[in-house]
């Protein structure tokens, strides 16, 4: 079993149980061979920062 992801932003902690359409709103980024997670609400306020992270391809 995983550990539940933690945000690297504020420390937030997905909880078991989380139901699926509030576990979907969390952002996984691949970071320097690192998995780091985002919390919906810091993904909310950091997503242009997300944004400018993906490849010009993808626009």
């Amino acid at each position: 079993m995983t550990p539940a992801p933690v945000c690297s932003r504020c420390g937030a902690q997905r909880a078991e149980g989380t139901p699926t359409g509030e576990a979907l709103a969390w952002v996984r980024a691949q970071e320097r061979g690192g998995e780091h997670w985002l919390c919906p609400d810091c993904a909310r306020a950091h997503v242009r920062d997300i944004e400018a992270k993906l490849p010009t391809e993808y626009w």
